[in-house]
């Protein structure tokens, strides 16, 4: 889903219109963006996620040019790490659909049967 579909699916659901439903989405990403540029930001959704920053300290790293090691400068990277409930729904939706077991009998267990039938 891309955006302009999510503003689409938002404002049936919602029934507010397209252009109240981008304004708002708008406005949450900016937020949620300015909140994450603070140091220390953290945005928590109870439910669905934590928006959140990660640390990535120094690491060595090599030129894939020159094979020539180099040192790759730390970083501060945004995070989101699903909630309890989004976690459940997505491994519940996505959840191998179980086939029914057949009811063919084995060749021994057929070959028993006719025994049993025969007396």
């Amino acid at each position: 889903m891309n955006k302009a579909e999510l503003i689409a699916s938002l404002a049936e659901q919602t029934g507010q219109t397209k252009a109240e439903v981008t304004a708002t989405l708008n406005a949450l990403m900016e937020t949620v963006s300015a909140t994450l540029a603070q140091e220390g930001g953290r945005v928590v959704l109870v439910g669905f996620g934590t928006f959140d920053l990660r640390k990535r300290p120094d690491r060595p790293g090599r030129n894939p040019q020159t094979g020539e090691p180099i040192l790759i400068p730390a970083t501060t990277l945004p995070r989101f790490t699903p909630g309890k409930l989004l976690r459940d729904r997505v491994v519940e939706a996505h959840k191998p659909k179980l086939k029914p077991k057949s009811r063919a009998k084995s060749p021994a267990a057929a070959k028993a049967k006719q025994k049993s039938e025969k007396l």
